[in-house]
């Protein structure tokens, strides 16, 4: 018995996990080191990752069949939060994202629904069996179009990104055309104008800021010019731990939170930047892998969904820190401060470990 529990974990991804929750407590420490209440942000990340540990497991036991039976009932929960969200929801930085608890704190439905949609929308393209054409993706399309938009209202447009980047990967997957696929992305290409007059001022700013900086040096490009000059001068090895000018003089805005990777870059260098690199490269090459070994289509789909998750919030969230990509507030999985997001990629992490376990558990 024991010897089939061992040949069922993947431990590669376990490893993966278990090392960046360790970075990631480590350079929270030093982003956080002598500022107000920095005690309580570590106390609240040691709870958050008890918490998390403790959801890991629990969707790791669970039958992914059997939650994607539920789907219905999910996904209408899932509505109805964000919806919430919109009426009662708490304020902060301009955006209203989150829901208050009394003592426990508060939640962000919108992390939560990232994995709703994946487990919803691997059953949907389960049921299909094959996208002919352009038109059958549509109910796909408005599948995860609900939750987005509701999440746009908040506004949150980086989470509201995350679900296309997870609908296009779980599209190909079960089969949808590249050329259809193409299609789909040069028609929300032709809306852009659209949006653009939808966004909020600060939103069109930070686009703006992306294109030049420079601009507005004091104003929307502060952060980028700021988080550029934090990652160039950690050069090779970095500065060291605590040490960090850009991080210790607090010249970076939400540097715990979504610029979290300045300090890797600034105190860890290259190397640093390197070695957390590689772990998401561990973490998400264990996802396809598990997409691919699944036991079933349903299986494949819902690691397919939970790897590109991560792919995209990894690319975009350190693209936007170096400069490459617009300013779009999305965390750093398992890095960034904040209890939800934490709870979403830990159980994301444990329906993988549950997929995988099934899978070669059928095999004997």
């Amino acid at each position: 018995m024991r010897a089939a529990w061992t040949r069922d974990v993947d431990w590669p991804l376990v490893a993966a996990t278990v090392l960046l929750a360790a970075y990631g407590v480590v350079v929270l420490v030093s982003a956080t080191h002598g500022a107000p209440g920095a005690a309580a942000l570590v106390r609240g990340r040691a709870l958050h990752l008890a918490v998390g540990t403790v959801a890991l497991l629990v969707a790791a036991r669970l039958d992914y069949r059997r939650l994607a039976a539920a789907a219905p009932l999910l996904y209408a929960g899932a509505l109805l939060a964000l919806g919430a969200v919109l009426v009662v929801g708490d304020s902060r930085l301009g955006a209203q994202r989150w829901i208050a608890l009394g003592p426990v704190g508060s939640v962000q439905p919108s992390e939560l629904a990232k994995l709703v949609v994946i487990v919803t929308l691997a059953r949907h393209l389960d049921a299909a069996r094959t996208l002919p054409r352009l038109r059958a993706l549509v109910p796909y399309a408005v599948h995860v179009a609900v939750p987005a938009l509701l999440i746009v209202r908040q506004p949150d447009l980086g989470t509201a990104l995350v679900l296309l980047a997870i609908l296009a990967a779980m599209l190909y997957v079960a089969g949808a055309r590249p050329v259809d696929l193409a299609a789909a992305a040069a028609g929300g290409a032709a809306l852009l104008p659209l949006l653009w007059g939808a966004l909020h001022d600060y939103q069109r700013r930070r686009l703006l800021a992306f294109l030049d900086p420079y601009a507005d040096p004091l104003g929307a490009g502060y952060a980028i010019i700021q988080a550029k000059i934090a990652v160039g001068s950690g050069q090779l090895f970095g500065k060291g731990l605590f040490a960090g000018t850009q991080n210790v003089l607090r010249f970076i805005p939400e540097q715990h939170t979504d610029f979290i990777f300045t300090v890797v870059g600034e105190e860890l260098g290259f190397v640093g930047a390197t070695v957390l690199l590689g772990l998401y490269g561990v973490w998400i090459w264990r996802a396809l892998a598990i997409a691919a070994g699944a036991r079933d289509r349903l299986g494949g789909l819902m690691a397919t969904g939970i790897g590109a998750m991560m792919g995209f919030h990894v690319v975009v969230n350190i693209g936007m820190t170096v400069g490459l990509l617009p300013v779009t507030g999305i965390p750093l999985p398992l890095l960034s401060y904040g209890g939800t997001s934490l709870l979403a990629t830990l159980a994301a992490t444990g329906l993988l470990l549950g997929i995988r376990a099934r899978a070669w558990g059928a095999r004997g």
